[in-house]
């Protein structure tokens, strides 16, 4: 017999809220978040109408797609965030078992590596890497992305030509951030207070 918290999520699931519903409201409020954050229409406390309405109707143009093109995508973003939610796990049950291994000041010295340019150029890199595992793996890759027509694991060339444009977009961010980074340290102000000769 089922229990009942497997029974309300079949109800749940039989009433698309896992299809639609839920990712709606999810994308909806990370529209918001970031209009917030953007400050994009002014003072986002006097614009919470402007900003809600934006971010609502972005989530219904956005979930809009799977239904008319008839996409489900239900399971493959039940997997994504299920994976994305191991790798978390993983993570900080790595951090769980360094803080057995060395010294108890360990936050303090991840702080210090933190302010490091190239500390934060590597956890950039290996998370833009751990999403595109997660985002293959969870199939979502082949709904973005689908080759239809086409040989097992074959793209074609508008594919090839998408990745390869978001590639160079990737490295051109880490390379202007590290040069900007590295600027900044190299050439410290000058004092206010010096003598002119």
């Amino acid at each position: 017999m089922a229990s009942p918290f497997e029974t309300a999520i079949q109800k749940m699931a039989e009433l698309g809220l896992f299809k639609f519903l839920f990712p709606f409201m999810l994308t909806a409020a990370v529209f918001y978040g970031l209009l917030r954050k953007s400050q994009i229409f002014g003072d986002p406390d006097k614009n919470v109408a402007v900003n809600a309405i934006v971010a609502l109707v972005a989530g219904f143009m956005v979930w809009s797609y799977p239904i008319i093109a008839g996409i489900d995508v239900t399971l493959q973003l039940a997997n994504f965030f299920m994976e994305g939610l191991v790798v978390s796990l993983v993570i900080m049950v790595g951090l769980l078992i360094a803080g057995f291994v060395f010294p108890p000041n360990l936050p303090q010295t991840l702080s210090e590596k933190f302010k490091g340019g190239g500390f934060w150029m590597g956890v950039l890199v290996l998370g833009f890497i751990l999403g595109a595992i997660v985002l293959v793996s969870s199939g979502l890759f082949g709904i973005f992305f689908p080759t239809q027509n086409l040989g097992a694991g074959a793209l074609d060339q508008d594919t090839l030509l998408t990745v390869g444009i978001l590639i160079i977009l990737l490295v051109s961010i880490i390379v202007i951030v590290g040069v900007g980074g590295g600027k900044g340290s190299e050439h410290p102000a000058p004092p206010s207070g010096g003598k002119k000769e």
